[in-house]
């Protein structure tokens, strides 16, 4: 072992000890069972070893574990619900606020609100609330984080009817860098509660929020698959489709994987409205070629956000680039069909989220969240199973060719959630005109830049 990590090894000793003397919850060093299980994320690619976690119970805990990182110069960093794709959930060599055991959801079906533990997936929320007639606006899987989700913008089923989920963010509580444990809503601290909404996790650790929720009954949805030699008409369709599509019609479309692992155009709609026009517009879709399967029925919004979980296997090696697009041009989906018919893993994946309706109705200023125009979000997803004899080169060169194709073609900047600080030309345009009045938030709320591990917002 070298000096270096000798003292970094008893730092993290003698914190776990300080933590372990004040903590309600527990406290995970290497060689720990707690070690072992918290280290694993979404992203098994991802191969950062924490010098301790802190296994957080309640908001104290969260200050503790902050003030003893800063004691020891830790690096620190925030686990909520561990689907970050770069894996900035789990620093190398610092101090991990493991929020996983944070996950209690409290409902006031009358107010249409719901208190939320820092810790909780969108699963947890809609389990809690769905007795209830009510629904929260998450994102398409139900073991995201909704902490993680909304801070930096939060795409979902219902964001066309509700806007984005940090447009449903009422308030949170917050504990900062300074270990001070504050509330940031409309009457108090409300330049932290803007800077919160679409700033991501860079201003301290959200132990709990208040979240709005909507009387949303039985959905019609489910997925329709078109054999990929039909993916450019297919798409092209989906396109116009979408040009004027009413805010209660949500659509997740692109390049899955057939059980064969062949790709396959998937049309993955969403109707929040009247269900005599939902089958409407599911038979329009459906006529967007000759569908392969088309499976679209009644369904919960808890069954809803679980259609997707075979997609995104904890433990999966994965890697990711994103793109904001005005409009699916041709030259767009020329270079998605030839990049479906070019995959190097069958597990590989692209999503597009369309973004309209009462999200787009937001000043652009009055959240940190950097666009609101109606666009398409793209994700694209290499995944693969790790093999002894391969280490995801040729998967990540077919992320990197598919974007360096796209991005002539996008808007500015990105989606947040999705971008790390390698992505610097992208970082420097994602929050469009809002990025100068975070910076000066940043300087406010965290001068020493303790929460370092989340997109840094320096120019």
């Amino acid at each position: 072992m070298s000096k270096t990590n000798l003292m970094s090894a008893k730092s993290a000793i003698t914190a776990a000890q300080d933590l372990r003397a004040v903590m309600h919850g527990k406290v995970a060093l290497p060689g720990d069972k707690a070690y072992a299980s918290s280290r694993r994320i979404w992203n098994g690619a991802v191969d950062h070893r924490p010098a301790l976690f802190a296994l957080c119970e309640n908001a104290q805990d969260v200050q503790a574990a902050v003030c003893v990182a800063r004691s020891y110069s830790l690096p620190l960093s925030v686990r909520g619900g561990g689907h970050d794709w770069a894996g900035r959930a789990i620093c190398h060599n610092g101090l991990v606020i493991d929020l996983s055991e944070m996950r209690k959801v409290t409902v006031d079906a009358a107010a249409k609100v719901a208190m939320v533990a820092g810790g909780a997936t969108a699963a947890d929320v809609s389990a809690a609330i769905s007795q209830h007639g009510l629904a929260a606006v998450t994102g398409n899987v139900g073991a995201v984080g909704m902490a993680g989700l909304l801070l930096g913008g939060g795409y979902g089923p219902l964001t066309t009817r509700f806007g984005l989920a940090l447009d449903n963010l009422l308030g949170a509580e917050i504990v900062l860098a300074d270990g001070r444990l504050v509330t940031a809503d409309a009457s108090q601290n409300t330049d932290l509660f803007w800077a919160l909404r679409g700033g991501g996790g860079n201003f301290g650790v959200v132990t709990s929020m208040c979240l709005r929720l909507h009387p949303v009954g039985e959905l019609l949805a489910g997925i329709i698959l078109f054999p990929w030699s039909e993916a450019e008409s297919v798409l092209r369709g989906h396109a116009e489709i979408m040009s004027s599509a009413p805010d209660e019609l949500s659509v997740l479309a692109g390049l899955l994987p057939a059980p064969d692992g062949s790709p396959v155009v998937f049309i993955g709609p969403i109707w929040s409205g009247e269900h005599a026009q939902g089958q409407k517009i599911m038979a329009r879709l459906q006529d967007l070629g000759r569908p392969i399967l088309t499976q679209i029925s009644p369904m919960s919004y808890s069954d809803l956000i679980g259609l997707y979980d075979a997609q995104v296997v904890n433990g999966r090696y994965y890697a990711l680039k994103t793109h904001w697009l005005a409009d699916l041009s041709p030259d767009v989906i020329s270079a998605v069909a030839a990049a479906g018919a070019a995959r190097t893993s069958p597990l590989s994946f692209i999503a597009l989220h369309h973004f309209h309706g009462v999200g787009t109705q937001v000043a652009p200023d009055a959240t940190a969240f950097g666009l609101r125009r109606e666009h398409f979000l793209m994700e694209i997803v290499a995944a693969w199973d790790p093999s002894g004899n391969e280490d995801g080169a040729v998967h990540r060169q077919w992320v990197c060719d598919l974007s360096s194709a796209i991005a002539p073609l996008a808007l500015p900047g990105g989606y947040p959630n999705f971008l790390t600080p390698d992505n610097r030309e992208q970082l420097g345009s994602a929050y469009g005109d809002n990025a100068s009045r975070l910076r000066d938030l940043k300087g406010r709320y965290d001068p020493e830049n303790i929460f370092s591990s989340t997109i840094p917002l320096s120019p």
